[in-house]
């Protein structure tokens, strides 16, 4: 089974063939081969002997040029040593050692030419094929030079040490091209990761803003909206008996629309509360307070302990909003609820926000059914904060959050 990463690399590639990227060294090799041709040719130029041989030898050679351009560089290209050849590996491999044969035996000055047609054979046979067939290519000038007569032991030294060297040089270039198509695919899987990654983190990012979304719309309109539907059945339910307590709480849930209306814009803009940017930390939640009273008349105490600082933004926001969480979690869910206890306590290190109420309270494992507490406990964990909600039936709730301030200041002096 190959992975998504495996499958793009091939796709991107061409059905499996290395990238071109890289190929882009087989021009020097290209460069390397004409230059290997030319020097041959001027060598058989120069050298005394029979001119037809002479030109059949030319011709050979100079056919071996289109031979390589038509056929041997794809493979050369896209083939791989290490794999089985096919068909038109041997026909390369066959067409090639016979040109090279055809100019050697018409002049072994032809023979030159090993230096571009050992390179040839080891790139497009598998190496045990290619050494044997660059063997009996650096065999023909010494066969040639036995049939015609001359001195074996002049060249004998000479087609051995170029049989060494063949080989030495057959297995460098193997290794050569080996390494560079594994490093092209590499590069090709890299860059193929690098846009998953990419891809992904785009992903992430959606994820965490809708979150952030779905979070800020349950703590502010929803809240805001449970609030005027209360506050207009209040008054549908006052107007005839108390028609001044009814227009109160229609005043009220005009404000709390208001105040809605502001937060809505501000969180689409990713931007701090409006009642922390006018106002700190302790005073946005006595506004809160205030606000819980005038809808629900219970008894709410707010507390300092110890003295206010200043906190990162990021910090209020998250205290803030648990703040509102807890009490919209009073108004819907603790109908015998008759106090309501918010403690802010500083320390040097730390913050701890506490919000008690003694209303009927619930089983924990209704704790694990709600978005807003498990809104409230990512936002807390977003700031390395922990977060601990207590209830038993009859007993009330409490929702404990402390911050260490140390990192979430070091965080907020980097941004």
């Amino acid at each position: 089974m190959r992975t998504h990463t495996q499958v793009d690399v091939t796709e991107r590639s061409g059905g499996g063939r290395p990238p071109e990227a890289g190929n882009r060294w087989f021009a020097l090799w290209d460069g390397y081969f004409s230059i290997s041709y030319a020097v041959t040719t001027v060598l058989l130029f120069i050298t005394d002997g029979d001119q037809t041989y002479r030109a059949v030898a030319i011709g050979a050679l100079t056919l071996g040029v289109p031979w390589y351009a038509a056929l041997g560089r794809q493979l050369m290209v896209h083939g791989s040593p290490s794999r089985a050849f096919g068909a038109r590996n041997v026909v390369f491999g066959v067409g090639l050692f016979v040109l090279f044969t055809v100019a050697t035996a018409c002049d072994v000055a032809a023979s030159f030419a090993l230096f571009a047609v050992v390179p040839m054979l080891m790139m497009a046979l598998p190496t045990t094929s290619a050494i044997a067939v660059v063997l009996l290519a650096n065999l023909v000038p010494v066969t040639v030079v036995w049939l015609t007569g001359g001195q074996i032991g002049a060249v004998l030294p000479t087609s051995l040490l170029g049989i060494a060297l063949s080989v030495l040089q057959g297995l460098w270039i193997t290794r050569v091209v080996r390494q560079s198509r594994e490093r092209a695919e590499l590069i090709e899987e890299l860059r193929c990761s690098r846009e998953q990654l990419a891809q992904l983190s785009r992903q992430a990012g959606v994820s965490a803003e809708r979150e952030r979304l779905a979070r800020e719309i349950h703590d502010t309109l929803a809240q805001g909206l449970t609030s005027i539907i209360s506050l207009v059945q209040a008054a549908e339910s006052e107007v005839a008996a108390s028609p001044e307590l009814a227009q109160r709480h229609l005043e009220l849930a005009g404000r709390v629309a208001k105040d809605s209306l502001v937060e809505a814009r501000e969180f689409v803009a990713a931007l701090s509360p409006p009642s922390l940017r006018e106002s700190s930390l302790v005073q946005a939640v006595s506004r809160q307070a205030d606000g819980l009273v005038a809808q629900t008349g219970l008894a709410v105490r707010c507390a300092v302990e110890g003295t206010e600082v200043p906190l990162p933004m990021a910090v209020s926001v998250v205290l803030l909003r648990t703040v509102q969480e807890a009490f919209a979690n009073v108004r819907k869910h603790a109908s015998q609820a008759r106090r309501v206890d918010v403690v802010l306590s500083y320390a040097p290190d730390a913050v701890r926000l506490v919000v008690r109420d003694d209303g009927e309270g619930f089983e924990a494992r209704e704790d694990e059914k709600g978005f807003g507490l498990s809104g409230m406990r990512a936002r807390v964990q977003e700031i390395n904060g922990t977060a601990a909600v207590s209830s038993r039936p009859g007993r009330g709730t409490a929702v404990e959050v402390t911050v260490p301030l140390a990192k979430a200041r070091a965080e907020a002096a980097g941004e």
